[in-house]
């Protein structure tokens, strides 16, 4: 018995396929095979490529610069995605079961709007901001001098003792905004029964919050947790903003490596080395993430 044959309506919907799938090519599959060639080259930008095999693979691995700008990316995983992660959970669950239902939900949607501010402006503009705050003549020295305690003035960004801590301090600022929206968002789909039964059995905020809004938005810290990581390992505008990697390589991470490389010194390979191997972290912390979410899923279905 032969095989049913698509009708030609069926084969009809593979065309819708066809954009994204150029899309995909072209932005991305491409690109990447491009920048996978390149990183077996000595190139400068001008003439042609030399290749050159894992010789800049074998000299990645023994820069300290390039293990030294992966420490800073766990730093900045600390910045973007476990503080923020905790402090938005706990923001979001404040607004929704306290400011909400004491002083309505126009507050509760005005303080997320707060929060979310700093995700709306450009990265540029929050790092001239901040760069105006903290750097020797700024206004937090200003404020020191003013209040007595002129002796706690630094060069905040030009220390590398507290150039990495400012930092993480501004991507903290920038990144807490995210998670308030999506677990707010979550929580809407949350029966406020469940706290109203809660609160009448006289559960406080910390056990409703333990025992109902951390179940109930499991699925969006999973996903809050994998975007912010993926955010952190590739992190750049605020870098190139604030400190340019310096001082003396305090608060380079590897996409500005990987961009100081192709374009300051004019070493193509090696940048696409850099830019490959950060690649292919992100895509094993990612395969790493959704193999967790899938335990925890089929762990909640038994």
């Amino acid at each position: 018995m032969s095989a049913r044959r698509p009708r030609r309506s069926e084969r009809g919907f593979w065309w819708y396929l066809v954009p994204g799938a150029v899309s995909f090519a072209a932005i991305i599959a491409i690109p990447f095979g491009a920048n996978i060639y390149l990183s077996l080259t000595k190139w400068s930008g001008i003439g042609s490529p030399r290749f050159v095999g894992l010789a800049n693979y074998e000299r990645l691995f023994a820069d300290d610069v390039f293990w030294a700008s992966f420490r800073n990316s766990l730093a900045m995983v600390i910045a973007m995605v476990i503080v923020p992660t905790v402090i938005g959970l706990v923001l979001a669950a404040t607004l929704f079961d306290v400011i909400g239902r004491r002083f309505g939900p126009r507050a509760a949607s005005f303080l997320r709007a707060t929060f979310y501010l700093p995700q709306v402006l450009p990265v540029v503009v929050a790092g001239i901001l901040w760069g105006w705050l903290l750097r020797p003549e700024g206004a937090l020295n200003a404020v020191l001098g003013a209040v007595g305690l002129e002796s706690l003035s630094h060069d905040w960004l030009g220390d590398p003792k507290t150039a990495l801590p400012m930092v993480m301090l501004v991507m903290i600022w920038v990144q807490i905004g995210y998670p308030v929206v999506i677990f707010m968002a979550a929580l809407q789909r949350v029966d406020p029964d469940l706290y109203e039964a809660a609160e009448i059995d006289g559960a406080g905020w910390a056990r409703r919050f333990q025992a109902i809004t951390l179940p109930q938005i499991r699925p969006e810290t999973f996903v809050v947790a994998l975007t912010c990581t993926i955010a952190a390992l590739k992190v750049f505008g605020p870098i190139w903003a604030l400190t340019r990697g310096g001082p003396n390589n305090a608060t380079t991470v590897p996409s500005y490596f990987a961009y100081n490389a192709f374009f300051n010194k004019l070493q193509v390979g090696y940048g696409a080395a850099v830019a490959t191997a950060l690649t292919l972290v992100i895509v094993i912390v990612s395969l790493a993430f959704l193999r967790v979410q899938r335990r925890a899923e089929a762990a909640e279905e038994r």
